[in-house]
């Protein structure tokens, strides 16, 4: 029978945190301050992988996993959390088992829904620390607002192509005041649309464990009381030229303290203020019966080639980057509908197409083809 010492750990614990115990800056206190912590990672994509899997191997006592997405083929890349043998299943569910595999000494507890200004204090309320690994500037705003409010440090991290962030908000320091937020480091969000998600921009498979490495790092650090947090600073890496920069965060005193949570959505911009402001679209039930009835209308896909390679709906490929280029092969006398892969380029051509060159019956696909993989044929190839 295995025993237990006088800290609460048993002889296989000892053994598996043993590299851990034998560092004089760390020993047994540090791995005991680990077992009575919890930490909650938002989002199980590509910078969550690492954390959960770090976070979970250093015996970080209980682990909170928040995503409500499943697991899709073109995670695979980067998410190395999952494999093939998970495809379709909710990640939450998938990553639980992994970790457990991983570490059988330790707590999970999943939250299966999207965090929202209803549910995001309660959620948050519970753990010591929160680490956000959401892709989103609504999210990231609401966790940052969410972390202020209840007295929460956040452990920050963000990838776009070669570039990764990592920084430390709303930490204790030691006269007591909580160090800088995501708010004072960005008061406002950018403009809707300026900066591109990585599933519409892309990301180098490896940044994201290297970036999610970092945040594993500082909360280790944070929980254990070790070394210095990134606390006011903020760390730029870029895998492309192999350099980095450390820049400074200061405290903003204009800014008012956070005491409530607001639609972030709104806040960032991403849903309209006006009838007026919204994009025409259809559903991909619409198109799916508009295609079912032979329709006339004109289907253009604004994807690069290699995606139209990878799975398309039969429409005429047209680059968003060329598309002054090829406007006269797109109708002007029926309707038109235009797609990408999310519904992101599609709306901005859309939007091209109707203010500039005077087109009067072009849609957006809502969604693109990913929603359309999801409601209409779920045996369709994404990436």
């Amino acid at each position: 029978m295995d025993t237990v010492n006088s800290y609460g750990f048993s002889s296989e614990e000892l053994a598996r945190y043993s590299r851990h115990l034998i560092i004089p800056e760390f020993n047994i206190a540090g791995q005991q301050k680990l077992k009575e912590a919890s930490v909650l990672v938002i989002g199980a994509g590509g910078l969550g992988s690492p954390l959960l899997l770090y976070l979970a191997a250093a015996g970080v006592g209980t682990i909170g996993i928040l995503d409500f997405d499943r697991v899709d083929r073109s995670n695979l890349q980067r998410q190395v959390i999952y494999d093939e043998g998970v495809v379709g299943v909710d990640k939450v569910s998938a990553a639980r088992e992994r970790i457990l595999a991983l570490n059988p000494h330790i707590n999970i507890h999943t939250h299966d829904v999207h965090l929202t200004s209803e549910n995001a204090l309660d959620i948050i309320r519970a753990y010591d620390v929160i680490a956000d690994g959401t892709d989103n500037f609504p999210t990231r705003y609401l966790v940052n607002d969410a972390c202020q409010i209840l007295g929460k440090p956040l452990v920050y991290g963000s990838i776009f192509q070669f570039e990764g962030q990592v920084s430390v908000f709303n930490a204790p320091g030691e006269d007591g005041q909580r160090g800088p937020t995501y708010r004072d480091l960005f008061p406002t969000p950018p403009p809707p649309g300026m900066v591109p998600s990585c599933a519409e921009g892309g990301v180098l498979g490896v940044l994201p464990g290297i970036i999610g490495s970092l945040q594993a790092n500082e909360v280790i650090k944070l929980i254990a009381g070790i070394g210095e947090s990134l606390s006011g600073r903020l760390f730029i890496f870029d895998a492309l030229t192999f350099t980095s920069v450390t820049l400074n965060i200061q405290k903003n005193a204009s800014l008012e303290p956070v005491t409530e949570l607001i639609d972030y959505e709104a806040f960032c911009g991403v849903t309209p203020d006006t009838e007026e402001d919204t994009i025409p679209s259809i559903s991909v039930r619409q198109l799916s019966q508009m295609i079912r009835e032979n329709a006339d209308f004109q289907l253009i896909d604004v994807r690069l080639p290699y995606e139209y390679d990878i799975v398309n709906l039969g429409g005429l490929l047209i680059p968003q980057d060329e598309l002054e280029e090829q406007l006269e092969k797109i109708a002007t006398d029926r309707r038109v509908v235009v797609h990408c892969r999310t519904g992101k380029r599609s709306a901005d051509v859309v939007e091209t197409l109707r203010s500039k060159h005077n087109y009067k019956q072009v849609f957006n696909l809502e969604g693109g083809i990913l929603q359309y993989a999801r409601e209409i044929d779920p045996e369709m190839p994404t990436y």
